[in-house]
């Protein structure tokens, strides 16, 4: 017997990773990645496949604008403790 996919989860949760907080993106984006392998073993229901994907994508998008305020800050950081 064949999990049930979480499409929809995940790709509410890579939307809510835009939205709400980017930390939902992450989250997307470890489910998505976590529920295409057992897809792929035949473990989980195939079909919602395209959601999953989705949502993945999203999940990567939305940590990514996460990472670029902190990258930023710690260039900062570093240039202001450098300049001392």
């Amino acid at each position: 017997m064949m999990k049930p996919h979480r499409g929809a989860v995940i790709l509410a949760f890579g939307i809510l990773g835009f939205v709400v907080c980017q930390l939902f993106g992450i989250a997307a984006w470890v489910m998505a990645d976590n529920d295409l392998k057992e897809m792929r073993r035949g473990y989980m229901d195939p079909s919602g496949r395209d959601l999953t994907m989705v949502g993945r994508i999203l999940g990567m998008v939305a940590t990514a604008l996460m990472a670029i305020p902190v990258v930023l800050l710690i260039f900062f950081l570093v240039v202001a403790i450098v300049s001392h």
